[in-house]
C-alpha cells in the first residue's frame, strides 16, 4: 500500500506523519525523535548530514551549513551552491526514509505545508522540493489551515469561528477560519515569511555582540556571515531562550570562548522579552487586518489556537491573550499542530478521513494589464481556493495580430504599481479593434498554484501557462504594497476614474472625427454643434479636470445622438 504522508517543512524543524486506524500518527526517525532540524551540512567526500548531525556540525563548521532555508523558497540564491527548494528536497529525503524504515514499504505520495502567505514562487519551489525527493506532492496546504484541522478533528460537528496565530522560527501567519459542521472554510489569512524566532535569536546575539566585555573582540554585527564564536554562542542562547519559557532565568556557559576563557552569561526572561517584544509586537498589524479582512472583531472568535515553538514563550502568551481578549487555546503541541493537520488532509485525499472539507483562500489579488495601464482583477483577495474565474477581452487598435497577457498580482488600481508574474501572447487573425474575442481563465488549484489560459474564441487557438516564476519579493514588500493600497486608496481611485474616463473620451473623440470626414449629409449647424463639443472634450482633456471632462463627454454624446441614429437606420437598410 502506498501511503500519503503529511510533511510539516518548518524552517527550524520538520516532521513527518501518516494516518493510521484512523487516528494521525506522527512518525520518530530511528532515535525516537519526531522533530528533525531542518538544517543541512554538505560535505566534500561524502553525502550531506541532514537533521541533528547537521545541526551539531554548525557549531564547527558554520560556512557549510544551512539552516532556515524556507526563509528563501522562491528566490534563484544558491547557498553551498545548491537552491534553496534543492536543500529543501534533501531534508525531505530524510523525512521520506525515516517514513519508509517506519512503515515498512516505499512511500510516494505526500501533502506538504507552506505559510499563508507565501507567493506562488514560493508554493512552486516547495513543490519543487517535494518532486526532487522523490514525492508526488498531492496536495500544499497553508500552516495554519492545516493546525485548525489538528485543532477541530475532535470538534466537526460543532460551529465556531477560529483564530490561528502561527509564529515559527522564520514566519508568521495570522488565519481566521470557520468551522461549520465539518466545513473548514479559511475566512482571511495576512502574515509575514520572514518574521519568527529566527529574529529573536539574532537579536539575542546581537544584543550580547554588542555588550561584549571590554577587550574581547566583537562577537557578531547580526548581518555578517556566521563564524565559529557566534555558531556557538548562538546555539547556547538558543538554549538558554527555550529554558526561560518555564524559568525565569538561567545561564550560558562556553569553555574556552575566548582562548583559555570561559564565557559566561546570565539571562533573564525580563532581559529576553525586552528584546523579543518589539519583534512579537510586529504581528499586531497583521492579525488586526486579517481580523478586519474577516469583518469580525475579536469578541467574535470562539477560539484562538497558538502554533509554532515561539509560542509557548510567555510573553508570546500574554500578548496574544491581551489582542484577542481571551486565553488562548494550547491543547495542541505547538511544535506539531501542523503536521498534524498535514496528516489529516492526506488521510483526507486517501479517503481514511471522511466527512471533512477544506476551503482555503488567496492572499493577494490576481488580475491582469488592460489599455491605459489599468490593472483588472480577475480574482480578487481572499477568494476561496481552488477556484476558476474568467473574462472576455478585445482590441484597443485596428488589425492587431496578437495580444499580450501580462499577469499582475497585488491591490493597486494601476498595473504600474503591482507585481509582474510573467507574460505571454495569444496570436489571432487581423481585424477592425473590437472585433476580435480573447476569453482570459485564471485558475488557483488546491496547491494555491496559478494557471493562465488565453484563448481566441474565433479560432479556439490557445495557450496555458503555470506560473512558476513569480517575481522574487521580500514580505516587507508584501507588507507595504498591502499598506501602499490604504494609503494611496483615494488617489488611485482617482487616477484609475481619470484614466477610464479618458480612454472613454478619446474614443469618443476618435469617432467623431471619423464620422465627419465621410458623413456629407450633416447640416452646417449640426456640424457645428458637435465640433464646438468636440472642442470642449480636447480642453478638457489637456487640463485633466475629471469632472469638467465627464460633463463635456456627455454634452457630445447628447450632440451626436441624432446622428448616430440617422447612422444606424443607414446601416440597417
Amino acid at each position: 500500500m502506498d501511503a500519503i504522508v503529511g510533511i510539516d517543512l518548518g524552517t527550524t524543524n520538520s516532521l513527518v506523519g501518516v494516518m493510521e486506524a484512523g487516528f494521525p500518527i506522527l512518525i520518530a526517525d530511528e532515535n525516537g525523535e519526531r522533530l528533525t532540524p531542518s538544517v543541512v551540512h554538505f560535505r566534500d567526500d561524502a553525502e550531506p548530514l541532514v537533521g541533528r548531525p547537521a545541526a551539531r556540525m554548525r557549531v564547527v563548521r558554520p560556512n557549510d551549513t544551512i539552516s532556515s532555508i524556507k526563509r528563501h523558497m522562491g528566490s534563484r540564491r544558491k547557498f553551498c551552491g545548491s537552491l534553496p527548494e534543492e536543500i529543501s528536497a534533501i531534508v525531505l529525503k530524510k523525512l521520506k526514509a525515516d517514513a519508509e524504515r517506519s512503515l515498512g514499504h516505499e512511500v510516494s505520495r505526500a501533502v506538504i505545508t507552506v505559510p499563508a502567505y507565501f507567493n506562488d514562487a514560493q508554493r512552486n519551489a516547495t513543490k519543487r522540493a517535494g518532486e526532487l525527493a522523490g514525492f508526488s506532492v498531492e496536495r500544499i496546504i497553508n500552516e495554519p489551515t492545516a493546525a485548525a484541522l489538528a485543532y477541530g478533528l475532535e470538534n466537526l460537528k460543532s460551529k465556531s469561528k477560529i483564530a490561528v496565530y502561527d509564529l515559527g522560527g522564520g514566519t508568521f501567519d495570522l488565519s481566521i477560519l470557520e468551522l461549520n459542521e465539518g466545513v473548514f472554510q479559511v475566512l482571511s489569512t495576512n502574515g509575514n515569511t520572514r518574521l519568527g524566532g529566527d529574529d529573536i535569536d539574532r537579536e539575542l546575539l546581537d544584543y550580547f555582540g554588542r555588550n561584549a566585555p571590554p577587550g574581547r573582540p566583537k562577537i557578531w554585527d547580526g548581518y555578517g556571515e556566521p563564524s565559529l564564536p557566534s555558531e556557538r554562542l548562538r546555539e547556547s542562547l538558543m538554549i538558554a531562550k527555550h529554558q526561560l519559557s518555564t524559568e525565569e532565568k538561567t545561564s550560558v556557559d562556553i569553555p574556552f570562548f575566548h582562548g583559555s576563557e570561559t564565557l559566561h552569561v546570565d539571562l533573564t526572561r525580563e532581559q529576553l522579552e525586552e528584546i523579543a517584544r518589539p519583534i512579537v509586537e510586529k504581528t499586531r498589524g497583521h492579525c488586526l487586518r486579517a481580523l478586519a479582512d474577516a469583518k469580525l472583531e475579536p469578541k467574535d472568535l470562539d477560539e484562538v489556537i497558538l502554533v509554532g515553538g515561539v509560542t509557548r514563550m510567555p510573553l508570546v502568551r500574554r500578548f496574544v491573550a491581551e489582542l484577542f481578549g481571551r486565553e488562548p487555546n494550547i491543547s495542541q503541541n505547538p511544535d506539531e499542530a501542523v503536521a498534524i493537520g498535514a496528516t489529516i488532509q492526506a488521510g483526507m485525499l486517501s479517503g481514511a478521513v471522511r466527512d471533512v472539507v477544506l476551503l482555503d483562500i488567496t492572499p493577494l489579488s490576481l488580475g491582469i494589464e488592460t489599455f491605459g495601464g489599468l490593472m483588472n482583477v480577475i480574482i480578487p483577495r481572499n477568494s476561496t481556493i481552488p477556484i476558476k474565474r474568467g473574462e472576455m477581452f478585445t482590441t484597443a487598435v485596428s488589425n492587431q495580430r496578437s495580444m499580450s497577457i501580462k499577469v499582475l498580482q497585488g491591490e493597486r488600481e494601476m498595473a504600474r504599481d503591482n507585481w509582474k508574474l510573467g507574460e505571454f501572447e495569444i496570436e489571432f487573425e487581423p481585424a477592425p479593434k473590437g472585433v476580435p474575442r480573447v476569453g482570459v481563465q485564471f485558475e488557483i488549484d488546491a496547491n494555491g498554484i496559478l494557471h493562465v489560459l488565453a484563448r481566441d474564441t474565433k479560432t479556439g487557438r490557445e495557450k496555458i501557462v503555470e506560473m512558476k516564476s513569480a517575481v522574487d519579493v521580500s514580505d516587507e514588500a508584501v507588507e507595504a504594497m498591502l499598506a501602499d493600497s490604504l494609503e494611496h486608496a483615494f488617489e488611485d481611485v482617482s487616477e484609475r476614474m481619470w484614466t477610464e474616463t479618458k480612454l472613454k473620451a478619446e474614443e469618443m473623440l476618435a469617432a467623431v472625427d471619423k464620422v465627419l470626414r465621410v458623413e456629407d449629409k450633416i447640416d452646417n449647424g449640426e456640424r457645428e454643434e458637435i465640433l464646438r463639443r468636440a472642442e470642449e472634450v480636447r480642453t478638457a482633456l489637456s487640463l485633466g479636470q475629471i469632472e469638467a471632462l465627464k460633463k463635456a463627454t456627455a454634452a457630445l454624446d447628447s450632440a451626436t445622438q441624432d446622428l448616430a441614429a440617422r447612422l444606424l437606420e443607414k446601416a440597417i437598410r
